[in-house]
């Protein structure tokens, strides 16, 4: 798009999309900011295994046909009792549009194979993760809520693998009082860090 380095962020399940980013084309990348985010081999793998406490529905969500055999007429009951329970970010209209639009054909597929790929991506994302890594050095920020300090632990260890990442490491943001949906929940604390955050990597650039 040839638009220059840019600040990436990504949420939740974006994250290994994003590290994958900025580590492949360093270059392009301004700045690194996860949200809520796990990676793939760096401690997300863990939440299928429910042995463990691990979460029951990733693996039902990783099987194919599944979703739509169990799920099909209770897309709202499932998001309410299990995706949006613990936060309560989402209720009333907004939960009717997420449950119609999971209710639509095929739209469980996109979140099946987010899914797997979190099953089997882990030790891609460590190899990228050590070569070539963070090879520029890139700013990086872990703004955390529900999931603290796992947020943090997981970006640091990912950044530290490539014995690079941004000369001041890991930094860290804490959202008081909000769950997992951040962006949901607390969308203008959330603008904010996001903001300054920027606004100091954009000025330590300039300097």
């Amino acid at each position: 798009m040839d638009v220059g380095p840019v600040h990436v962020t990504g949420q939740d399940m974006a994250g290994a999309t994003v590290f994958r980013l900025a580590a492949a084309h360093p270059s392009h990348v301004r700045s690194l900011t996860g949200i809520e985010m796990g990676l793939p081999g760096f401690g997300l793998d863990p939440l299928a295994d429910v042995t463990h406490g691990g979460a029951w529905y990733i693996g039902m969500l990783t099987t194919p046909g599944a979703p739509e055999v169990l799920l099909a007429g209770r897309e709202r009951e499932f998001l309410e009792r299990f995706a949006f329970q613990a936060s309560g970010a989402v209720t009333g209209a907004g939960l009717e549009g997420f449950a119609r639009a999971r209710g639509r054909p095929g739209c469980w597929r996109g979140a099946s194979g987010l899914y797997r790929s979190m099953l089997t991506e882990g030790a891609e994302d460590r190899a990228l993760a050590e070569k070539p890594g963070l090879t520029v050095p890139v700013p990086v920020l872990a703004v955390c809520a529900g999931s603290a300090p796992f947020m943090t632990d997981t970006l640091s260890r990912a950044v530290a693998a490539g014995g690079a990442g941004g000369p001041r490491g890991v930094e860290s943001v804490a959202l008081a009082g909000v769950g997992h949906h951040a962006a949901l929940e607390a969308s203008d604390a959330l603008a904010k860090a996001l903001l300054l955050f920027f606004a100091e990597v954009d000025a330590a650039r300039r300097d």
